[in-house]
């Protein structure tokens, strides 16, 4: 099963302190993370286009391997909190920095660089491998181990090869209508105003061989209100309900995307 998800960049508007904001992408991005999300759109919804670079920046900043953030990521002021982020800890970023444990057919993240003239990439161990990719220098690139130690020798693959979780990309929309716009596959679209989620609706979607994308709303504009009346313009789209009889007034952003991941995942 492929999901994907897409929540709007006004989901930070009821945070006032970019600490907090910070924190609760980084609580978005555990919850990705954990539940194997393959692509998070972050669509504009609103006015707050400095809430939409920031969410863009700190996800792509969590799903970096620690090693690599120096030198992909300069000081900026988005960055600020960064401490307070918590890790992801993925596949992709729980590897040995010691180059003896390595063997053929490990992957690893790393970064292109030039060295007197000639490529080499990065991959953490403190030791340049020689690199024939396509990837030009400064670019982060995939790369599986063809010989361990001590000859290290690499060739680049595509993140799709890998057989392990290796982390989301992030993708910023102008509206939500471009991320339905390219879209292939069914969609999901969370709302107060859905049928209830059952089972056996989600199981459907779950067995099918297209790829899911679930679609979260703002904390003042539900995805109904934000689409403004043009539901039925949206192809292979269902509207569920998750959170059926709620006590609380809304469900937040970073409670809706834990509960409804969960409850997919279950289905599957």
């Amino acid at each position: 099963m492929k999901l994907s998800v897409a929540i709007p960049e006004s989901a930070l508007s009821d945070e006032s302190l970019k600490i907090d904001k910070t924190r609760k992408i980084s609580v978005l991005a555990r919850a990705c993370a954990i539940f194997k999300i393959d692509t998070i759109y972050v669509y504009q919804e609103g006015n707050n286009r400095t809430d939409g670079s920031l969410m863009v920046m700190i996800l792509k900043y969590l799903e970096t391997p620690q090693f690599l953030r120096r030198r992909l990521f300069p000081k900026m002021n988005d960055l600020k909190f960064a401490g307070v982020l918590q890790p992801l800890k993925i596949p992709s970023h729980i590897t040995p920095v010691n180059a003896k444990k390595i063997n053929p057919g490990d992957v690893r993240e790393g970064i292109v660089i030039s060295v007197k003239g000639k490529r080499f990439v990065d991959v953490g161990i403190n030791q340049l491998i020689p690199f024939f990719g396509k990837t030009p220098i400064g670019k982060r690139v995939t790369v599986q181990f063809k010989e361990g130690y001590p000859k290290l020798s690499v060739k680049e693959i595509d993140k799709n090869e890998v057989q392990a979780y290796w982390g989301y990309s992030v993708k910023e929309r102008a509206n939500l209508f471009s991320v339905f716009a390219e879209w292939k596959g069914n969609i999901i679209i969370t709302s107060r105003k859905g049928k209830t989620a059952t089972k056996e609706q989600i199981s459907k979607y779950v067995k099918s061989d297209q790829p899911i994308l679930v679609v979260f709303g703002s904390p003042e504009k539900g995805v109904h209100e934000i689409l403004g009346g043009k539901m039925k313009n949206v192809q292979n789209a269902k509207s569920l309900n998750f959170f059926p009889n709620q006590a609380t007034e809304t469900v937040r952003l970073e409670e809706a995307l834990l509960g409804t991941l969960a409850i997919i995942n279950a289905s599957n």
